[in-house]
């Protein structure tokens, strides 16, 4: 089943296009399902996941998750932007900030995982406006592997994802 996924996945980003619908279809872990949300946006993410070197609890350096950078995309044009906090920014000028609240594993060990953000905070008024959870889905990328040995390096790994924007009812 992965591998139909993954499949049907390249075919939908190498076509361009992300159509609601396609959101709609990808059938979701439980612990990023909003049940009773309804879409209200659903954009395409190209992007980077910024990592640091850092020293774990262990003392031992590794890299540490710091921000993303992403365009987000629809139809094939630039609709918003995402980046630390998280924050998502429509080009309508309608912005939220998200925690995350679920996540499941990515289809591969190089895929960063699914999420599901509870919105925390919004800013603007438009597209963006009434949403109260984020999904983050179908990523592909992202995660960062190997050893790092000075620390306060950064270090990027691409990524790209879908994000659903839902709001209640």
């Amino acid at each position: 089943m992965p591998l139909i996924r993954t499949a049907a996945l390249a075919m939908m980003v190498l076509s361009g296009s992300l159509a609601g619908a396609t959101a709609a279809e990808t059938p979701l872990p439980d612990a990023v399902t909003a049940p009773g949300e309804t879409a209200v946006l659903s954009v395409h993410a190209e992007g980077a996941q910024v990592y640091e070197c850092k020293a774990g609890t262990d003392g031992k350096l590794g890299w540490a998750f710091r921000e993303p950078i992403a365009t987000l995309m629809a139809d094939g044009k630039t609709v918003g932007r995402h980046y630390a906090g998280p924050n998502w920014e429509d080009a309508d000028g309608s912005a939220v900030t998200g925690k995350a609240i679920g996540n499941a594993p990515g289809a591969t060990a190089n895929d960063i995982a699914w999420l599901k953000l509870d919105v925390t905070a919004h800013r603007g008024s438009g597209i963006l406006s009434g949403v109260t959870t984020v999904q983050r889905i179908n990523t592909q990328g992202g995660q960062l592997a190997g050893a790092c040995d000075k620390p306060g390096a950064t270090k990027s790994a691409p990524y790209s994802a879908e994000y659903v924007f839902l709001r209640k009812g």
